[in-house]
């Protein structure tokens, strides 16, 4: 008998570092219609699922909305809360190259280049 998981939209959680938050701020800052950061899911990549971030300019309602910072919103499509849920979105530097970190504990696997993930 397999388990069916659920959940109720007040127990999601998704966070970011103050790292990815002053991130963030930089590239609100460039796009005065910036309203927030959306992040979703697309099926996509090697291992099932690409994250999709991206400035939310237009809010369709659908979305979950986390109030990162006072000056920072951040908003989750409703497809994406079950597969993102609990994660930690950091901004990270290595050598010459800067990325966003999504530290996903609902990712059973993930791609080599980490653009990906399955869960």
């Amino acid at each position: 008998m397999s388990e069916v998981s659920t959940f109720s939209l007040d127990d999601i959680s998704v966070s970011m570092t103050e790292k990815a938050i002053g991130y963030a701020r930089k590239q609100m800052a460039s796009d005065t219609t910036a309203k927030g950061i959306v992040l979703g899911v697309k099926k996509s990549g090697c291992s099932g699922f690409k994250y999709d971030l991206q400035l939310m300019r237009n809010v369709e309602g659908n979305e979950k909305t986390f109030q990162v910072a006072d000056d920072v919103t951040l908003f989750v499509t409703s497809e994406a809360l079950p597969y993102v849920n609990g994660t930690e979105i950091d901004y990270a530097t290595q050598g010459l190259n800067s990325t966003m970190v999504f530290n996903n504990p609902n990712a059973k696997d993930e791609c080599g280049c980490g653009e990906s993930f399955n869960v």
